[in-house]
């Protein structure tokens, strides 16, 4: 069933008259009717009861008339999506994004993106840190933008990986502030209950090799939650599950309006780079381009 079809089915519906139908349609009452009887015999029953005036439909007709003008809707939405999808496809860019910066810093590069080349079509996923440097290495994505902790590599190191500091982050210790007595309650009795991140995660390694050796010098550790998502921390930092290492970039605003407290003068933080990654080769122009604006942040 072709979509003209299905549209001058309900051009007759709604005219209730073939000349007026066939006027609508941009045709010839003949041909209009000729397209009309076409139909017809393509489907093998009459749609419409000529012997009444207006024209109506046909009793099982009309009990799919509100399918066919879903149907006709669905189709034209899909011509539409396949002749933006042919405009966009040359300018489309792939950004992989660790799911911590995609919480807190990536929506603002991105909004710098489209500020800087308004033609770029960003598709953004966002995925742990392996996962980002498999995008880039499948060719599934064009740019990661992931963490590096400062003075070391990438997992991936190559002649033709490219990377860029775009700036610096930080893993802070964030707790509820209307639940600090309960914290200090805790901190007396020699424990300080955090939420922790898998093992397998890019902030999970950050805290087991740096910040929980760090605060285990202070008081004996407590995990009472574990999620891979630093927004998810956040919140059970807010409700006062445990205290959150999560990035200064997430937690700023809600320090701001005074939900949490930033707990770093008395617990471990750490600096984190924000970085930038790529394949070296023969990118597209679009591509090109905003790797440039990446690496005029990154020269600031």
């Amino acid at each position: 069933m072709r979509l003209e079809w299905l549209e001058d089915i309900l051009a007759v519906a709604e005219n209730g008259s073939l000349s007026e139908a066939a006027e609508r349609r941009n045709l010839t009452q003949s041909a209009f009717s000729r397209r009309i009887q076409n139909i017809e015999d393509y489907v093998g029953v009459e749609l419409f009861d000529r012997t009444r005036k207006p024209v109506q439909l046909r009793p099982t007709t009309a009990d799919q008339r509100e399918q066919i003008g879903r149907l006709a809707g669905d189709l034209r939405q899909l011509v539409t999506d396949l002749r933006r999808g042919d405009r966009t496809s040359g300018n489309r860019v792939i950004i992989a994004s660790l799911h911590s910066l995609t919480t807190s810093l990536t929506p603002e590069l991105v909004n710098g993106i489209q500020a800087r080349i308004p033609e770029a079509f960003v598709r953004l996923r966002s995925a742990n840190l392996d996962d980002c440097f498999g995008l880039i290495l499948s060719r599934q994505a064009d740019i990661a933008l992931v963490y590096r902790v400062p003075g070391m590599e990438h997992p991936i190191e190559a002649d033709y990986i490219e990377s860029l500091v775009l700036g610096e982050d930080r893993l802070i210790p964030v707790f509820a502030v209307d639940k600090a007595d309960a914290l200090n309650s805790w901190f007396q009795s020699g424990e300080l209950p955090f939420i922790g991140y898998p093992g397998d995660v890019f902030l999970g390694q950050v805290m087991d090799t740096v910040i929980l050796p760090r605060i285990r010098s202070l008081a004996r550790a407590v995990p009472k939650a574990e999620t891979a998502l630093t927004l998810a921390a956040l919140e059970l930092a807010k409700v006062g599950i445990g205290v959150a290492w999560v990035p200064l970039s997430l937690a700023r605003p809600h320090i701001a309006r005074g939900a949490i407290a930033d707990l770093s003068a008395s617990l471990a933080s750490y600096s984190l780079d924000v970085t930038a990654v790529r394949i070296s080769g023969s990118p597209g122009v679009t591509e090109n381009a905003i790797w440039d604006h990446l690496a005029a942040l990154s020269a600031d």
